[in-house]
């Protein structure tokens, strides 16, 4: 495993310096460390690390929600409230619809598994958007009109939909019904989660205000707190519905809201946290692609994502209208509405372990568009940021 890890370090730091001197997001590089040294290429990366890689994943992706909430202030989302949660949900349902429609006529799969591979699909990227819009936040680029805070909290919430949508044509799919009811998980998920992070981060801050202990150890009570929250979704899901994702950036916020002075000190620590967290997220997602199965997909495949992928943006900008967004701001929110990742890595192989005759096309189109739109979509934010957006 040492070995490994080493491997991992050392290839993917010295890639991403070289991606960096020609102005390519690093992230890029270790993906490609991840491919590079993953199970279909080389097969560098130790079993006990790919074994436990779902986890490992989940833990850089909790690094980066937690310095989300404590980025995200409230008074700032109150003024984007309608253009935010437009983005939450349309650009993915208009997404997981034309997907759902249009692949069964072009693949030979069912309408059902259609829209399952359209559930997995849709997601926008946290783990890509949510580190450039803190930096935007950081840098007052954009923020006279709140666009970071509106796609940082669209994004994360974007997210959870789209499991939800994932999960209700999973059952259906096992099951042979629709079960209507479940439709209305979604707004309860999004209520309790947030019930459930503010009062976390209301007992925290009372902790750290009344207990003095050094930053370094508040930041590994949050992260236990955190996993405790991602655990505790794990157990009741079949009683109550919560994301535990929600909840961690509602927690972080609520410190920002409650204890700024904090949230400020305690920004800084988890951005170191997450440069390392970055490169395993990545090249853990990188380790799951199968060169040789993305070139079977073949070009209709790449055609399918890329067709998806202009109907989101221009839903993106439809959704953005009448919101005081100039034509560049709108440009910009289409592009951090590119970039697909997190949630096509931790779920892209879930229909292929159910069983599912579409399983393995699902999976590798879900590869395939991580590849296709997070470079595309990191490096579209990264280089138009400057020309696109306003910085004060």
């Amino acid at each position: 495993m040492l070995y490994s890890i080493a491997l991992i370090l050392i290839v993917s730091l010295t890639l991403g310096l070289v991606f960096e001197k020609i102005k390519i997001p690093g992230l890029i590089a270790f993906m490609i460390t991840g491919i590079i040294l993953g199970p279909y290429v080389f097969d560098k990366i130790s079993s006990d690390i790919l074994n436990i890689s779902s986890d490992l994943r989940k833990i850089a992706l909790i690094a980066i929600l937690i310095r989300a909430g404590l980025s995200l202030d409230l008074k700032d989302l109150k003024k984007v409230g309608r253009p935010t949660i437009l983005l939450s949900f349309i650009p993915t349902t208009v997404e997981i619809v034309f997907i759902g429609l249009v692949s069964p006529l072009i693949f030979n799969i069912t309408s059902l598994e259609g829209f399952m591979l359209g559930s997995i699909v849709a997601a926008v990227s946290p783990a890509v958007v949510v580190p450039r819009m803190i930096h935007l936040i950081q840098n007052k680029t954009g923020t006279d009109k709140q666009i970071p805070q509106m796609i940082l909290a669209a994004s994360s919430i974007d997210n959870i939909y789209a499991i939800v949508i994932f999960a209700i044509i999973s059952q259906a799919y096992q099951t042979g019904t629709f079960v209507v009811k479940q439709l209305f998980l979604f707004p309860v998920t999004i209520f309790s989660s947030l019930i459930l992070g503010i009062l976390i981060g209301l007992l925290l801050v009372y902790i750290f205000k009344k207990i003095h202990v050094r930053d370094t150890i508040k930041v590994l009570i949050i992260f236990g707190v955190s996993f405790f929250v991602i655990v505790f979704e794990d157990f009741i899901k079949d009683y109550f519905a919560i994301s535990g994702l929600l909840a961690v950036i509602a927690l972080g916020s609520t410190i920002l809201k409650t204890y700024p002075v904090l949230a400020e000190r305690l920004t800084h620590k988890f951005s170191k946290i997450w440069v390392a967290a970055e490169i395993m997220l990545f090249v853990l997602v990188g380790a799951t692609v199968d060169v040789s199965n993305i070139r079977s997909a073949g070009l209709l495949a790449l055609a399918l994502i890329l067709a998806s992928l202009s109907l989101r943006m221009i839903t993106v900008f439809i959704a953005t209208s009448k919101t005081g967004l100039n034509t560049k701001e709108k440009l910009f929110s289409c592009l951090a509405y590119m970039p697909k990742a997190t949630v096509q890595a931790a779920i892209g192989a879930i229909p292929l372990s159910m069983g599912v005759p579409a399983g393995n096309l699902i999976l590798t189109i879900s590869v395939l568009a991580i590849f296709v739109t997070a470079p595309i979509g990191a490096i579209g934010m990264d280089q138009l940021h400057k020309k696109l957006l306003k910085t004060t």
